[in-house]
């Protein structure tokens, strides 16, 4: 049975003060990298809290409470995923989260001083609910700001910035497109010993769950937390008039205890002669000068820091909620798909067939799966290697490859997959791997000769060739070749031209590799290299510049699908018949895109995926079949996908 959460329910009005729990080994951890998190259950009510509320930590090794801090974040789940680990090998206990600042330091009070407060919190001898309304967080705060210690100076501290997730496109791309969405910050949680609340419990799923295990409201739809300007900054000017008190005493050398001025009227303050009065402040106070201005300043432009920060959250609760939406719909999709295919008759083979402990995985027939490895789903980068049924529209997870990889390239040798180059979204590549479907297993192969993404390959008589690419600073046109025989990447004949983010594809023991970014323009160019001459010539122009797109190659011809012309992603589909030697205009997709995964299976193009402008990811497919035409394919189980890899195995 699921355990119940003691709570008071106190809605956000009502909400005076939130207490975070700690012990000897977490508390520096909490104040070092100024985070508080509560168990998942505690949600119900750390969502409640907003920029500046009073929040204090217990200490429950020592049974101490200190304070006073203050929230700088709303409460939000999974601030940090993997705080108060001991290695970071397992997600957190505590994602309740909340970033906080020292308020005001001062010392701790003991158990013997606080409860007497929060008495009415007590459910059990040591154990306390941690919401406190407006009167116990009162006392609390005037208890401690009794035993305060002399502040130094004191320095305004402004909301947490939000790092950008760098993603790597083409060099005129980039002039052109923006970054990719902003992810989450991150920060931490709690160890579960002696657990003062009684309502530890161990959850993976970054969506609270009530005391019933069933899905609650995420803290990002509380839309309406915006604290309202002018409490906030008449909360920041009583923070001031307070540390004034404290520098007037230190230095006049007074010894009498300082109290809490929560009743100082700041409203109803005056200025005269452009000099500030304050309450009952004495003209001859040493505090009383030009500098209070200079901090109203710092405060002020806080709050615009602040309100700027709410303005990019409440966006980013909007994409959010509609990620949620779309997420709770493939759900209920998926759930039919699973049964539908549960119902086909057990005609499968396996892949990854039981060899010590490997657990057998069971597919449809090897000749009808597209293998999918890595690329960027709008979220994060990939290292997942899965193969998918567009007849079921069933994706089914394999082994990982050792690393994230996107904007990679693989291709088929010996009955394996080799994937080379890319990178992780930042750093590129020169490692390359093998994979067997029979033992779902990789294995680590010799690198390629330099650090390369944006490259193109394919397989001719038993040996891999890698065309093009380049390392974010300059274009390639060098050609690698890997025999497995000789066990390392040869350099062989370069390509006539330079091509970055180009399509390469063998037809007829040929190879051909067709536009890309030469550093300066896109290119209508393309060129083919004859092994047994083993040289490159060029052949007919297309009559469109891509980069970023597709090539495949289906009865005797060439297909070029989509990709980026210098401006925008286009649809158009260009063919060249290699008897003609000439390309000639296809019907054009349904859809724009660039950066997708596609193949040829049964004599049918299908294009995965892909961009339509950067940070506009795709989740759908296109089918092609000649005489057909172009359809476009509600896979629900694939999902948004782009900077992929892609390849068929077939049947010997």
């Amino acid at each position: 049975m699921a355990s119940v959460m003691k709570c008071r329910h106190l809605n956000k009005n009502q909400l005076g003060g939130v207490i975070f729990g700690c012990t000897n080994n977490t508390k520096s951890e909490c104040v070092t990298k100024k985070l508080f998190g509560l168990p998942a259950l505690h949600f119900s009510y750390v969502r409640n809290i907003e920029p500046g509320l009073p929040l204090f930590l217990f200490n429950y090794s020592e049974r101490k409470l200190y304070g006073i801090y203050e929230a700088v974040s709303s409460g939000k789940m999974y601030i940090d995923s993997y705080g108060w680990t001991s290695d970071g090998s397992e997600r957190t206990r505590y994602p309740a989260q909340v970033q906080i600042r020292v308020r005001l330091e001062c010392q701790a009070l003991s158990e013997t001083l606080f409860k007497p407060i929060i008495v009415d919190n007590y459910y059990t001898q040591n154990h306390f609910l941690f919401e406190l309304d407006h009167v116990q967080a009162s006392k609390l705060i005037s208890k401690l700001t009794s035993l305060a210690f002399a502040p130094s100076v004191y320095t305004p501290q402004n909301p947490p910035k939000l790092s950008p997730v760098k993603q790597r496109f083409p060099l005129s791309i980039q002039r052109k497109e923006s970054q990719a969405p902003e992810q989450p910050y991150f920060a931490d949680d709690f160890p579960n010993s002696d657990d003062p609340f009684g309502t530890l419990g161990k959850s993976d799923d970054p969506l609270c769950l009530n005391g019933d295990n069933l899905l609650m409201e995420p803290s990002l739809a509380n839309k309406n937390a915006e604290p309202q300007e002018k409490d906030f900054i008449h909360m920041k000017l009583k923070e001031l008039a307070q540390h004034r008190q404290y520098s007037a005493a230190a230095i006049t050398g007074q010894s009498e205890e300082v109290t809490y001025m929560g009743d100082v009227d700041l409203e109803h303050e005056t200025y005269e002669n452009g000099m500030s009065t304050l309450g009952n402040w004495n003209s001859e106070s040493p505090c009383h000068s030009l500098d209070s201005y200079t901090t109203i300043a710092q405060l002020c432009q806080e709050m615009e820091e602040l309100k700027a920060f709410k303005q990019e959250q409440t966006r980013k609760i909007g994409t959010l909620e509609k990620k949620l939406a779309e997420a709770e719909l493939e759900i209920h999709r998926l759930r039919n798909v699973c049964m539908r295919f549960e119902s086909v008759p057990e005609t499968s083979m396996t892949i990854g067939a039981a060899s010590g402990n490997e657990t057998p995985v069971e597919f449809p027939d090897l000749s009808e799966l597209i293998f999918l490895l890595g690329g960027y789903d709008g979220v994060s980068w990939s290292s997942a290697l899965h193969s998918f049924s567009p007849v079921n529209d069933v994706l089914k997870s394999l082994k990982p490859m050792s690393s994230i990889r996107s904007y990679a390239s693989v291709a088929r040798l010996d009955k394996e997959l080799y994937v080379f180059g890319g990178g992780d979204g930042s750093l590129l590549y020169d490692t390359v791997e093998s994979y067997n479907p029979v033992n779902n297993q990789w294995t680590l192969r010799p690198s390629l000769k330099r650090k390369k993404g944006h490259l193109a390959s394919a397989t001719i008589h038993g040996k891999i060739f890698a065309v093009g690419g380049g390392n974010g600073a300059e274009c390639f046109s060098d050609v690698e070749m890997f025999d497995s025989d000789v066990g390392r990447w040869i350099s062989t004949r370069s390509m006539l031209q330079k091509r970055f983010a180009l399509a390469a594809v063998e037809l007829n023991g040929a190879l051909y590799a067709v536009g890309g970014y030469d550093g300066i323009d896109y290119l209508m160019s393309a060129e083919r290299f004859d092994p047994r001459e083993h040289s490159w010539s060029r052949i007919g122009s297309m009559s469109t510049r891509r980069g970023c797109h597709s090539l495949v190659a289906m009865n005797e011809k060439l297909y070029a699908v989509g990709g980026f012309d210098g401006v925008e992603m286009v649809p158009s589909v260009e063919i060249y018949e290699p008897r003609v030697g000439a390309w000639m205009s296809g019907e054009p997709m349904k859809q724009s895109r660039g950066y997708s995964a596609a193949v040829v299976l049964k004599e049918s193009i299908y294009v995965i995926g892909g961009l339509v402008a950067n940070e506009v990811l795709l989740d759908t497919i296109e089918h092609y079949k000649e005489g057909e035409g172009w359809e476009i394919t509600q896979s629900r189980s694939v999902g948004k996908k782009s900077f992929a890899s892609a390849i068929v195995l077939h049947k010997d």
